[in-house]
């Protein structure tokens, strides 16, 4: 699978991309991520390409699956692709990551927050989405400024939402707040433990459509929980299907998106090139693989195409994206160059349109 453009210009750059198309992966994320790389390349090479050189995204399928992300990094490394772009799932970009530094084949890594993205320091992989305990801690804090100081989480047994819960655990219980971890996954049980332990919110984090629209359809229906708040940091509702299953259901469900009050010019640009080119409106994991194209194409332009010359070359990133200026830096503790101000907010779907969004913090 392939998204190149023709060209009669010179032999291609390639570019290789990872991306969930298929289950178990959470392919309308996938699908939000591939078009906005998409679009980044078609609009590089209307502009002229690279010095001249068409600009080629060789995509291989994910499907949430670390061994077959490793698998797709040893092939696009033997096809000669000078750089990897995307992923959304924490746990593959790991895997990925892994065996890219182990090639020496530089990685942006586009959507992935999970802070333990590389094992050990290394050059060649980057980072566009903000680190896990950033966005998740502030995450905590909308929920203590609701006054949900109680909160219990549902789990499945995954790096990411492990690390997610300690993020939340142990910023809450210093400010005063409690974190309950439910042992059941089944509806009736979560409503019954949620009474039982006097819980202001519920944090889904788990995968969607199975096991979270049950729980949010059976904890929507319960009259003892009325006043609870359901929440869902990893961004389930952000997507159109979340909307379509649930309806008013899924609604006022506070969830992360990496997302600006305000869209650059170019981000004004883009979002209606996507809203053209997708079935549903663009969410910001469109806009994180348009911003990967523009940051790797910036490089490619000014720095070659040798695979060490650009893993050398992530300090020198600043160009404007469609949320804002990226840079990258080292921030301490995790070994990789990292975007240092994306933008974060807490939004949900609004009750009297679910089609419409609400940004819930910054307010």
């Amino acid at each position: 699978m392939s998204g190149m453009v023709t060209s009669g210009l010179d032999s291609a750059v390639q570019i290789g991309a990872l991306v969930p198309l298929t289950r178990p992966g959470w392919v309308e994320a996938g699908r939000q991520l591939l078009a906005g790389l998409e679009l980044a390349v078609r609009d590089v090479n209307d502009a002229g390409g690279i010095a001249g050189r068409p600009l080629e995204l060789v995509v291989r399928d994910t499907a949430a699956d670390p061994d077959r992300a490793v698998a797709a990094v040893d092939e696009l490394a033997r096809l000669g692709v000078v750089a990897l772009a995307g992923e959304y799932h924490s746990v593959v970009a790991r895997a990925a990551a892994g065996r890219a530094d182990a090639l020496g084949l530089p990685f942006l890594c586009s959507s992935a927050v999970l802070d333990a993205l590389v094992d050990r320091p290394t050059d060649w992989v980057a980072r566009l989405a903000p680190p896990q305990s950033r966005g998740w801690q502030i995450y905590a804090d909308f929920l203590l400024g609701e006054g949900r100081s109680r909160v219990a989480v549902v789990a499945q047994p995954s790096v990411y939402w492990a690390a997610g819960t300690r993020i939340l655990r142990d910023h809450l219980t210093h400010r005063g707040g409690s974190l309950i971890e439910l042992d059941s996954l089944a509806p009736p049980a979560v409503c019954d433990a949620l009474v039982e332990h006097r819980a202001t919110a519920l944090l889904l984090l788990v995968g969607t459509p199975e096991p979270a629209v049950p729980i949010v359809k059976a904890v929507r229906r319960d009259p003892r929980l009325a006043d609870l708040l359901i929440g869902a940091p990893a961004g389930q509702p952000e997507f159109g299907e979340w909307a379509t299953l649930l309806g008013k259901d899924g609604a006022a469900i506070p969830f992360l998106r990496y997302l600006p009050d305000r869209l650059t010019a170019l981000g004004d640009q883009v979002e209606a090139a996507l809203r053209d080119q997708l079935p549903k409106a663009p969410s910001f994991v469109a806009f994180e693989g348009y911003d990967t194209i523009v940051v790797l194409a910036d490089l490619l332009r000014s720095h070659g195409t040798d695979r060490r010359g650009l893993a050398n070359s992530w300090q020198y990133v600043d160009v404007s994206g469609t949320r804002g200026r990226i840079q990258l830096t080292r921030p301490p503790g995790l070994g990789l160059w990292q975007w240092t101000y994306p933008p974060i907010q807490v939004a949900d779907r609004d009750s009297a349109a679910v089609e419409n969004f609400r940004i819930r913090y910054p307010r």
